[in-house]
Parts: structure tokens; sequence; C-alpha cells
């Protein structure tokens, strides 16, 4: 079973000289069914923005302290550098304070509970505080830090594994302050041979089996049995968005689509927009290409008519000539 499990913690528990390295394990965990917030309409997830009160803008996580807030309403923001000057722990130690009869622990006290699993090399140590702490009916008060802060915790024995129980501390128990606990009145005998009576009759052992979370169950099944009836929402997967910088442009562009899925208008797909910029950009291509074959043909025309004209220049000169020649053979 623990092997399915994975350590959220190593250390080492420490009695006097004794140093037992263990690994720490949730002990416990939620089978609650978890539900997400959806839009009724298209199941589409609702997300929350962190919206400043005082400005109305959204907030960056960068940009977002602890406030504490006094009994005035005023806040008192603290800063990183505040948290690093309180005192805190790193250290991978479980300690033994000291060793106590287990009847003295309220379970009121009880918190968090972790299995505590041995390393290979100091099974023997942690057999050996598991037996001590069984025959002894006692459990060990401790101090552990985990995720920085120290807190109090007990070491108990359940099902041959020692488990570690973080505590709260004795200030965060509530009193009972009810009217009720200080008053006078008292059952009569015979109610309380009553009651007497009835807690015989329903005496017995606490067997875990006997009980089971029939909400739990029944919603199970109430989910299954629609997804195997085929009503579930297919929701696309929306990209993330970051949300820090906004492309004005691209949010009116969503926004059309939206307007137009509304209406029950089909939405342009992607490939239209590419269509279009292909064929802007081939409309592009094409004009600088007509231009330029209309430049080579005006060339031409320009290069035949230059030709024509050299030609009949040519003919015109060769005319003269021959009128010349024959001038002078009469004249001679």
């Amino acid at each position: 079973m623990l092997v399915l499990m994975r350590a959220i913690w190593r250390g080492a528990v420490s009695f006097g000289l004794v140093n037992v390295p263990v690994r720490l394990f949730s002990a416990t965990e939620n089978h609650d069914v978890q539900f997400r917030q959806v839009h009724r309409e298209d199941a589409g997830r609702i997300r929350y923005k962190r919206v400043c009160q005082t400005c109305g803008e959204e907030v960056a996580y960068d940009d977002i302290a602890k406030g504490y807030e006094t009994e005035d309403g005023d806040i008192v923001v603290l800063t990183d550098e505040d948290f690093a000057d309180l005192p805190s722990r790193t250290s991978k130690e479980i300690s033994v304070e000291k060793f106590v009869p287990a009847d003295q622990i309220d379970p009121m006290l009880l918190d968090k509970s972790y299995y505590l699993e041995p390393d290979k090399t100091s099974t023997k140590p942690y057999i050996l505080l598991r037996e001590a702490l069984e025959s002894e009916n006692r459990m060990a008060i401790v101090t552990v830090s985990i995720r920085t802060r120290m807190t109090m915790a007990v070491l108990r024995v359940r099902d041959g594994v020692i488990v570690m129980q973080t505590m709260l501390w004795p200030d965060e128990i509530r009193s009972p302050d009810f009217a009720f606990v200080g008053s006078d009145e008292e059952a009569s005998e015979q109610e309380m041979s009553m009651a007497k009576l009835l807690i015989d009759q329903l005496a017995g052992d606490y067997e875990p089996d006997d009980y089971e979370d029939d909400y739990a169950t029944a919603l199970h099944a109430l989910v299954k049995a629609k997804v195997e009836g085929g009503e579930v929402a297919a929701v696309a997967e929306q990209p993330e968005e970051s949300g820090e910088v906004v492309d004005l442009l691209a949010a009116l562009a969503r926004s059309v689509e939206r307007a137009k899925a509304a209406r029950g208008e089909a939405p342009e797909s992607d490939e239209k927009p590419a269509a279009k910029k292909s064929a802007a950009q081939a409309s592009t291509m094409k004009k600088p290409a007509a231009k330029k074959s209309a430049t080579k043909k005006s060339t031409a025309e320009k290069s035949t008519t230059k030709a024509a004209a050299t030609k009949k220049t040519a003919k015109k000169t060769a005319k003269k000539t021959a009128e010349k020649k024959t001038a002078a053979k009469k004249a001679s």
C-alpha cells in the first residue's frame, strides 16, 4: 500500500541519542466528488479575475501582497522582507519532547494524519520506538517543521505503523460558552434508567465496514449514468491567457466571433483568414508583376518604333546617295 504512495517529506525521528530516518506519507485522502463552476448554457468553465476594489484594475500575481485587516478595518501590508524576519525552521527532524500517557491527549487537538515509514537501514530503531509506545500506552509529543513553520504533533501506533498527527495549538480550541452548561437541571432516575437501557440495546463494537457514504456513492452512480447515457457536454479547450497584456485587435476579433456564434451565424474558421491573407499576398505579388510586364511591353514598343525609324532613315539616306550618283554620271 505504501509503495503506491509518494513521500511528501523526508527526515528523522530523534529521541535521546537515537535517530530514526523516516519518510512521511499522507494517511488520509478526500473522496468527495469535485465540481467546477460552469455556465449552464454551454458548460463553459467560469473564470475569475483578480480585480482591485479601489482602482478597479486587474492585478497581476507579482503585484499582490498579503494584508492584515485591523479591527478598525484598516489594512497593514506585509512585504516579503517582513516575513523573512519571522522565526522559521527548515529542520528535517521530528524531535521528541516527551512521552505522555495516551489518555492525556484530547482528540480535539489532533489535526492531520501522516504515516511514518522507516528507511531500510533504520527498521530496527523504528520497531524499537513502536514497541515502546505500545507497551507503555503512551504518545510522543514532538515538534516538527513542515513548510518552514514549526508545529506540534504526536506519534502513536496504528496497525503496526507509527502515525504522526499534527496538533492544534491550545488557543485554537474554542471554549463551549453555552448557558446550559452551568444549569442545575438534572434528569430523573426514571429518565436515566431509560437512557441506560437504550444505550445497552444499541451497544456494540465499531466496525468501519458497517458504514458507507451513501451520498457519495449515489452521486458517483448519477455521474456514471449521465456519462453512459451520453449526457456529456464537450467543451473545447481554450488556450491559456495570461491576462496581463491585452491585444485589443485580437480581443475585438474574438468578441465579434462570439457575437456571431450567439446569433447562430457560422463563425469564420481559422482557414478563412489564412486564405484571405494568402489572396492578399497573391494580389500584392501580382501587381508588381503586372507593372513589370507593362514596363517590358512599353520598352518593346519603344524598341520597335525606334527600329522602324532607324530603318526608314536608312532608306532615305540610300535613296539620296543613289540620286547623287545618277546626277554625277549625267554631268560627266
